[in-house]
C-alpha cells in the first residue's frame, strides 16, 4: 500500500509563496494521476490541482490558476505544489492523493497559513 508524506507547509504573508512536496513510498507512483486537495476549516476537502502520470496534462481550480503549479518527478516519486501570490483565502492544511483519491492514503497533510 502505497503512503504519502506531504512537506512544505508554514506560515507566510499574502503575495508570498511555498512550494509543497509529496513523496510516495512505491515506484508505482508513476502509474497514478496525482492530485493536491485543500481543506480548510469548517469546509470540505476540495482538489485544487492535478497532474497525469506523464506530468504533460494538469487541471487547476479556478481560484488558484494563474498562481499554483503542479509538476512531478517521477525518478524521486515526488509531486510538487509551487504556489505563488498565495492568499489568506487559501490558507488550508493541504494533501496529496492518488485519483481518483483512495481513502486509504489520506496522510497527515501540511499546514498553510497565510497571514499578515
Amino acid at each position: 500500500q502505497v503512503q504519502f508524506v506531504e512537506s512544505g507547509g508554514g506560515l507566510v504573508q499574502p503575495g508570498g509563496s511555498l512550494r509543497l512536496s509529496c513523496a510516495a513510498s512505491e515506484r508505482r507512483f508513476y502509474d497514478y494521476f496525482m492530485g493536491w486537495f485543500r481543506q480548510a476549516p469548517g469546509k470540505e476537502r476540495e482538489r485544487v490541482a492535478s497532474i497525469n502520470w506523464s506530468g504533460d496534462s494538469t487541471y487547476y481550480e479556478d481560484s488558484v490558476k494563474g498562481r499554483f503549479t503542479i509538476s512531478r518527478d517521477n525518478a524521486k516519486n515526488t509531486v510538487y505544489l509551487q504556489m505563488n501570490s498565495l492568499k489568506p483565502e487559501d490558507t488550508a492544511v493541504y494533501y496529496c492523493n492518488k485519483l481518483p483519491p483512495s481513502p486509504d492514503y489520506w496522510a497527515q497533510g501540511t499546514q498553510v497559513t497565510v497571514s499578515s
